[in-house]
């Protein structure tokens, strides 16, 4: 099982599952080194604690107004007009403080909020290439949305919710207690911990259905967007109906699982109303044979009824509360795991930045495999002067691929060493690495944004004219300005709304303004026509003029004019040398050169013989 299936599954032990969640939101509530933060929270407590006070003595004034109103005619005039003046300004306050406190706190839960969001980003870009070959982008997102979300809901409810409303309870109970005698303090406790027992234990049975409706919704989700993803393809096949029962299947999971979590809400919520009109019978019997013995005045009567009214109305969603709170916790927690996931590549303890002099690339007995039942590269060594070019060339699966990626550090080597101006890449800061580095891949996927921003991506803080200049020598200048809106074209998603020649081109163009010591050219000009390769090609050269070039190649044609080449075959470089050098070896080289002419020869005949094709 993968990191990421690990972190999404929502199917670990629930002993001590919940306390790890808290424990480390724990430390965004109260972190070590924020003043400020501590402040609010401190006083955001003390205003909960206030608004509770208030709170729990509204219903007393009120029953000193009722029993005054009960009293002598001359009494009504001056004492219940202060007794409900003095009503409605603690009612008002209890409000008052309540606001104050969610006013208070309310920067506290979302820098807390923002801070784990912030790090989860810069934690998931941290993690190495293979983690993300393994990620389901739709799950992925959604684990860190829910677990955002999460942390609100548990912030507002949890804390200015369930614990105030304990609060309240301790000293309702311990008033009625002062007051009358001790039973009425034991029913009240009685209602309620049965109330919140019987919430508790029926919740916990249904949260199986809420974790089967999480996994089926992400399952749907997932499924939707890897199809709208690869919408091109689903078309090519006429797969639109088998992605649509795929989909289905997930919603039907989805809707099963959410039928029968609202049915056992139907009978949490009867329960729940049958536990408090059992409490609420047997505190008025009480309170009503108390007024008819005398004992008990009328005031008292109605505070009773008040202060049951007042502690079963945040209670009647303490179900939903609760159930949210847990959900809240497993999304928290799944979205903390994703913190937990180790990075495979990182820097070394006091790393200093690469020292990039003249640019030189070395492999020295490189051996690495993806998996470590099968070595992609084996022993593999080559260096790449300075200012020079080296091409790769080899049949498909042959580990050319892999050198850009071992180069860009995105793993790192089983054994040997990639190395820069003499330079082992794993002893130095990956950000210098990659900074020295620039590539146009053979699959270019370009920002949902404009032309212009992606084009300026390779060094954001460009000028527009240095933009611009990078898509001249990309070939690309005349073409954006043949568009509608220019530079500010958007792309669309993955770039969609370009052609394969056109993305590519963007590509040139941002590795061109990066400006970088080192250029890796992986099958760049793959997807380009005639043309338009021979207008890149010439300007690639000149771009390269002074840089180190490392070519992964596919048409040799375009390649006869490099410094070096290197023969890739299952992982082991079988041949070296220049064009001329390798023709005369007439070795693998050289019969891929010949089935690469014999094509295009049968390719341009192909043309000449049909010229309306």
């Amino acid at each position: 099982m993968t990191d990421l299936n690990r972190t999404l599954s929502g199917r670990k032990k629930e002993a001590g599952f919940e306390w790890g969640a808290l424990r480390t939101l724990s430390r965004y509530l109260w972190p070590p080194d924020a003043f400020e933060t501590k402040v609010r929270v401190v006083i955001a407590l003390i205003l909960l604690a206030l608004a509770k006070v208030a709170n729990v003595y509204t219903p007393i004034l009120f029953k000193d107004a009722v029993d005054a109103l009960s009293g002598k005619e001359t009494a009504i005039i001056v004492v219940p007009v202060g007794l409900l003046v003095g009503y409605g300004v603690v009612r008002v306050l209890s409000i008052a403080f309540a606001e104050l406190r969610d006013a208070v706190f309310a920067k506290v839960g979302q820098r807390a909020i923002r801070t784990v969001g912030l790090e989860t980003f810069r934690h998931l870009h941290a993690l190495a290439l293979r983690f993300h070959l393994d990620r389901q982008t739709g799950g992925l997102t959604r684990s860190i949305e829910r677990g955002t979300k999460g942390i609100d809901f548990f912030l507002n409810f949890m804390l200015f919710n369930i614990l105030p409303t304990l609060l309240e309870i301790l000293m309702v109970c311990g008033v009625l207690w002062g007051l009358f005698n001790f039973w009425y303090a034991l029913v009240t406790f009685v209602t309620v911990t049965g109330y919140i027992a019987f919430t508790f234990i029926v919740t916990e049975w249904r949260i199986k259905f809420r974790r089967q409706m999480n996994e089926t919704d992400s399952q749907a989700n997932t499924r939707a967007i890897d199809s709208l993803l690869n919408y091109e393809t689903v078309k090519y096949f006429g797969n639109e109906e088998h992605e649509a029962q795929r989909f289905d299947r997930s919603l039907a999971s989805y809707e099963k699982a959410a039928v029968l979590s609202k049915s056992s809400l139907s009978l949490l919520n009867i329960g729940q109303a049958g536990i408090i009109g059992g409490g609420l019978v047997i505190m008025m019997l009480m309170a009503g044979n108390g007024v008819v013995a005398g004992e008990l005045t009328i005031g008292v009567f109605t505070m009773v009824h008040i202060y049951l009214m007042q502690l079963f109305q945040p209670l009647n969603f303490l179900g939903f509360v609760y159930r949210e709170i847990k959900q809240s916790l497993i999304d928290m927690e799944a979205m903390f795991n994703l913190l937990h996931v180790e990075q495979e590549v990182s820097d070394l303890p006091g790393s200093s930045p690469l020292n990039v002099d003249k640019g030189e690339v070395a492999f020295e007995d490189v051996s690495f495999g993806y998996d470590t039942r099968r070595e992609i590269q084996q022993n593999v060594s080559f260096t790449v002067a300075p200012g020079k070019s080296l091409v790769i060339v080899g049949s498909s699966g042959a580990g050319k691929s892999t050198v850009s990626r071992l180069l860009f550090r995105f793993y790192d080597v089983d054994k040997g060493a990639v190395k820069i101006d003499g330079q082992d890449i794993r002893s130095v800061t990956q950000d210098s690495v990659r900074a020295s580095i620039a590539i146009v891949p053979q699959d270019t996927v370009l920002f949902n944004d404009t032309i212009l921003y992606n084009i300026g991506y390779g060094r954001p803080d460009a000028s527009s004219e240095e933009i611009q200049e990078a898509a001249k020598m990309a070939s690309l200048h005349e073409f954006i300005l043949r568009m509608p809106d220019g530079y500010q074209t958007i792309v669309g998603e993955r770039g969609l709304k370009l052609s394969g020649g056109e993305k590519q081109r963007v590509a040139i163009a941002r590795a061109i303004l990066k400006q970088p010591k080192i250029l890796i050219f992986d099958e760049a000009t793959s997807a380009l026509d005639t043309r338009t390769e021979r207008e890149i090609q010439a300007a690639l050269k000149k771009v390269s003029a002074n840089h180190t070039t490392l070519v992964i190649a596919h048409r040799l044609s375009t390649i006869v004019d490099a410094d070096e080449i290197v023969v890739f075959e299952q992982g082991k470089i079988i041949e070296r040398g220049n064009h001329e050098a390798l023709l005369a070896e007439s070795g693998s080289y050289a019969a891929m050169w010949e089935r690469q002419q014999e094509a295009e020869k049968d390719s341009e005949e192909n043309v000449l013989s049909n010229p309306e094709t």
